[in-house]
């Protein structure tokens, strides 16, 4: 087992640590949480962790190897410095560029720049015939300042935010203004345990932003909505991304066409765009669950939205799902949504 730290992104505060735990979970990756600064999580792993985060995650920016990990003064990161061992990690020849990144306000003492120079420098002094290269290094040694804390280390891995917003709902060719972005969107599939062959069943399927992450994962995705311009909408918007499935039609989820599935994650409709052909969010959630339910088998997770209002995860519970994450991201002034992680019993 070897120490890896992990930048997540800061547009929420526990749903990028949730996320990341989950995909290595679901992929079976041996790992123990070392600890949590604001936007960073260590582990205790294996190099296999990082394909995992790579290929999946919408939240985690970086991944690093840790090399180490100290408190936020100039004094304390020369002398951990000092006693790393880079001849494994750089030979003769080899390129490099330090890079340093704080999170917020963190220690602004320090000088980032200033910082990836001293660095530089104490590198370059360890191994020789190296050389810094700013545009096109071979390796990048990456550190971050976060809260007291210094972590450096190799960077193995980066997850560029981009194509998310490429996916996002106004680029596809069928738009909703109730579909959720592609970032929140393929984070619930990860939160749901979604794997590679997996049935993935969203029963609200709207525009198709879940069942276009899930298919992205090679799920196999199953899609239901009570309205057919929406499910001819998802058509076209899986089409475009080509992607096929294995099931798409108009039906109510009260009474679900199939009967087993590995995993559903939804966001049924509320709000003023959204259309609950006259019942409330409630209501729908109410008559929905207990089918859902029928169709996973014990240990099967859902993943679903909801305003906070609605008080779901009772709804949930009364129906035979245990509650294994809650998380609330607002909105707009009207509107806080609740993700819950819910698993059958």
């Amino acid at each position: 087992m070897t120490g890896f730290f992990f930048l997540l992104s800061g547009e929420h505060e526990t749903l990028p640590f949730a996320e990341l735990k989950a995909i290595l979970a679901t992929k079976r990756v041996k790992h123990a949480e070392l600890e949590r600064f604001p936007q960073v999580l260590r582990l205790d792993s294996t190099l296999s962790c990082v394909d995992p985060i790579r290929n999946r995650a919408s939240m985690t920016r970086t991944c690093c190897q840790e090399l180490f990990n100290c408190e936020s003064s100039l004094v304390e990161i020369v002398k951990a410095m000092q006693f790393i061992q880079l001849g494994t990690l750089l030979q003769q020849g080899d390129t490099f560029v330090v890079r340093v990144h704080r999170v917020g306000l963190s220690a602004r003492r320090l000088t980032s720049m200033a910082l990836e120079q001293k660095l530089g420098e104490l590198i370059l002094s360890k191994i020789k015939g190296v050389k810094v290269n700013l545009k096109n290094p071979l390796k990048t040694f990456f550190g971050i300042i976060t809260g007291d804390r210094f972590l450096f280390g190799l960077r193995l891995a980066t997850i560029s935010p981009t194509p998310f917003l490429q996916r996002g709902p106004r680029k596809r060719p069928f738009f909703h203004p109730s579909a959720m972005p592609a970032k929140l969107a393929r984070c619930m599939v990860n939160l749901a345990g979604a794997r590679e062959g997996d049935i993935l069943l969203d029963p609200f399927c709207g525009t198709g932003g879940f069942l276009i992450e899930g298919g992205l994962l090679g799920c196999r995705i199953v899609g239901f909505d009570a309205k057919k311009h929406m499910v001819e909408g998802t058509d076209r918007n899986l089409s475009f991304f080509n992607l096929e499935y294995d099931g798409l039609g108009v039906a109510d989820a009260k009474h679900l066409p199939l009967k087993r599935v590995d995993c559903i994650v939804t966001d049924p409709p509320y709000g003023r765009s959204a259309s609950t052909l006259g019942h409330t969010t409630e209501r729908v959630i109410q008559d929905f669950l207990p089918a859902s339910s029928s169709s996973m088998s014990q240990g099967k997770r859902m993943c679903i939205a909801a305003p906070k209002k609605v008080h779901i995860s009772k709804l949930a519970e009364d129906v035979g799902f245990k509650l294994k994450g809650s998380y609330f991201v607002y909105i707009h002034r009207s509107l806080t949504r609740e993700i819950l992680v819910l698993e059958q019993t």
